[in-house]
C-alpha cells in the first residue's frame, strides 16, 4: 500500500522521520503529554530509539506501534504527524 512505511530514522528529542512506500516524507512527532498509557515506555530515549519497520507500520518493543494510514494522511496534507 502507498502508505507503508519504507524508511524511519530518529530526530531528537521525540521525532521520527518517515518515508512511505510511494516516496512520501515527512516528520512525526510526539508532544510530551502524549506519551502516557501505552505510549510511556517512548519517553526513554533508549526505547524510542528502538523503533523499526514491521508490515509497513512503525513499532516498538512491547507491541508498541503507530497506525500508518492515519500517519501517511497527516504527512500526506501537513508534512507532519503531531501525536498531543
Amino acid at each position: 500500500m502507498e502508505w507503508d512505511v519504507v524508511e524511519v530514522h530518529t530526530e531528537p528529542p521525540l521525532a521520527l522521520k518517515v518515508r512511505f512506500a510511494d516516496g512520501t516524507q515527512g516528520q512525526v512527532r510526539f508532544e510530551p503529554s502524549h506519551l502516557t498509557g501505552v505510549f510511556a515506555p517512548l519517553k526513554d530515549p533508549v526505547m524510542f530509539s528502538q523503533v523499526h519497520i514491521d508490515h509497513g507500520a512503525l513499532t516498538w518493543p512491547g507491541d508498541v506501534d503507530l497506525a500508518p494510514d492515519a500517519m501517511y494522511d497527516a504527512i500526506k496534507t501537513h508534512g507532519e504527524w503531531v501525536l498531543r
